[in-house]
């Protein structure tokens, strides 16, 4: 299939934004760091400590703001904690000199999220988190405040991605009817599609066993981001189990981890995007990470059945859920090209054919 004109890059376009100095970084990239349709960004050597986030605005370099509100300086270079409710900035390895026609947007990886680590990424004159311009030149910020767990960082390590795209790519509503005719985007016999997506609810019924989901626990000892199976679920995770009502009350400044009722597929010239629900209908946000990248629950990848791991975290206010209550939409967007590796493809993805599911820091 001819490569089309607007889209997400695929890997081999974004490996050939390295190649053509459109995007830099300190060191070389790690071997896994593009993804089938989006970058891992890595964290430099220095995260600063500041007072509160902030936005740099139309007329500021990120470091103006940190010369003003930085209260001190974190050494990553051996390994350091950032602690609960403390906001940091961290300069990024990698750089942008996008081309007049290219934006990008980033979003936390989805270990991250599942670890209710707050992320996003800043550029200088940003107006916008998270959202990089057309024709960005400049380096790339994170900003990192730890919800529930205290963390170990490093330099290097991979709590972000980011996605490049030229033009407009998104789906409107008869081509993601069209497509869900030809290839199930979602596991529902009458898929609701309004707003530019298809909604996705949330299973409170939950497992052969009743678990529905986790609530996070405070006071608990640090998670390295870096390490796989480190950590024993219970002292970090209560489990919560359906007791035949198939609702849950949220509490105010808890986290939770939930799951979709529907599997999701994202097909290999698609990328998809989790958008939280309109707020007018619940004082609640589900889904920090929402990058769903080709091949995500596609078959052929080793991904039927997977279903849409929700972060879940109630307002100012508790809130009930009930089982089946929409909570989140889909977007899909066109790929300019078919990746080369698909999501779950002998890339180590941990989170193909997936239900519910912890963080991969985690052991049974």
């Amino acid at each position: 299939m001819m490569a089309r004109v607007t889209g997400i890059l695929a890997d081999r376009a974004i490996a050939a934004l390295f190649e053509a100095g459109r995007l830099s970084s300190e060191r070389d990239l790690d071997h896994d760091q593009i993804q089938p349709a989006s970058l891992d960004l890595r964290l430099g050597a220095k995260a600063f400590r500041v007072r509160a986030s902030f936005m740099p605005g139309p007329s500021h370099l990120v470091s103006d703001k940190l010369d003003r509100l930085s209260l001190h300086v974190v050494d990553l270079s051996e390994g350091a904690v950032l602690e609960t409710g403390c906001v940091y900035i961290v300069p990024l390895m990698e750089r942008l000199d996008l081309p007049a026609d290219m934006s990008a947007s980033a979003n936390p990886k989805s270990s991250t999220g599942r670890l209710d680590i707050f992320t996003r990424v800043i550029t200088d004159y940003a107006q916008e988190f998270d959202k990089i311009p057309t024709g960005y030149s400049g380096p790339l910020y994170l900003e990192i405040s730890p919800r529930t767990f205290p963390i170990v960082v490093r330099r290097g390590s991979r709590l972000s991605q980011i996605r490049f795209r030229v033009g407009h790519s998104l789906l409107g509503e008869p081509e993601l009817l069209a497509l869900h005719d030809a290839e199930t985007l979602v596991a529902s016999k009458q898929p609701n599609v309004s707003g530019g997506g298809i909604a996705l609810s949330i299973d409170l019924a939950g497992d052969k066993d009743g678990l529905i989901g986790y609530r996070g626990k405070h006071h608990t000892a640090v998670v390295d981001v870096d390490k796989k199976a480190q950590h024993d679920i219970y002292d970090f995770w209560e489990p919560l189990y359906s007791r035949g009502g198939n609702e849950l009350i949220l509490d105010p400044d808890e986290f939770y981890i939930l799951v979709s009722r529907e599997a999701i597929h994202v097909p290999p010239h698609y990328a998809a995007e989790m958008t939280p629900f309109d707020p007018l209908v619940g004082e609640f946000r589900v889904h920090y990470a929402g990058f769903f990248d080709p091949g995500f629950g596609h078959a052929p990848a080793g991904g039927r059945g997977s279903r849409a791991v929700l972060e879940v975290r109630s307002h100012e206010v508790p809130f009930i859920l009930e089982d089946g209550q929409i909570v989140g939409r889909l977007v899909y967007e066109h790929m300019r090209e078919h990746p080369e590796s698909l999501y779950g493809s002998g890339l180590g993805s941990n989170y193909q054919a997936q239900g519910l599911k912890l963080s991969k820091h985690f052991r049974i």
